[in-house]
């Protein structure tokens, strides 16, 4: 196969990609353990699994350049969860959050044919406002928080809770749009 793949399972990533105007050939959603290894830093988390994803992407479709991302949300060194379906996991991240900055990481991988890569990490700086126990349940009960990186979705109800925002919307939301452009066009790949 040639052209240009998606690899990533996040209906937000691909919904960015079609705000400016690229569509990839294909989308695949690789299989990768999302899992963090002992004292890993969040950036370094990020960067290893957009890779690992791009990898996988390109076992899916050989041939293609391959674009994936990872988003990490963390306090400090602590890394948060991908809260996938336990509400009482997602209620301890927001409960973290709740009046304190935070970190999100997004860091993207793209691959060529022949499988070099290139890659970029984004890291931005959320600060939250301190959230009551009703805005919490209010937020649990939208289910927006279902698989996402530290129990929250910026780009929806939980936009509320942001006080301030230093470095890449799009990178919270899951794939900072300028940095993409840049590696997919390094790759040939054109708006």
């Amino acid at each position: 196969m040639t052209g240009f793949v998606l690899a990533s399972s996040s209906p937000r990533r691909l919904a960015l990609l079609g705000s400016i105007g690229l569509t990839p050939d294909r989308v695949v959603a690789p299989e990768v353990n999302e899992d963090p290894l002992p004292k890993e830093k969040p950036r370094v988390l990020a960067q290893r699994l957009a890779l690992a994803k791009a990898r996988a992407g390109a076992g899916l479709a050989p041939g293609a350049i391959v674009l994936a991302a990872d988003t990490v949300v963390s306090v400090g060194a602590r890394i948060l969860p991908k809260t996938e379906g336990d509400p009482a996991e997602a209620r301890a991240c927001l409960e973290l959050l709740s009046g304190r900055a935070h970190q999100v990481t997004t860091a993207v991988a793209v691959l060529d044919a022949n499988g070099k890569a290139r890659q970029r990490a984004v890291l931005t700086r959320v600060s939250f406002k301190r959230l009551t126990p009703a805005e919490i349940d209010g937020y649990l009960a939208t289910n927006e928080w279902v698989g996402k990186a530290g129990g929250y979705g910026v780009q929806g109800v939980a936009g509320r809770f942001v006080i301030s925002l230093t470095g890449s919307y799009t990178g919270v939301v899951g794939l900072p749009l300028y940095e993409t452009v840049n590696l997919l066009a390094s790759y040939g790949v054109r708006l």
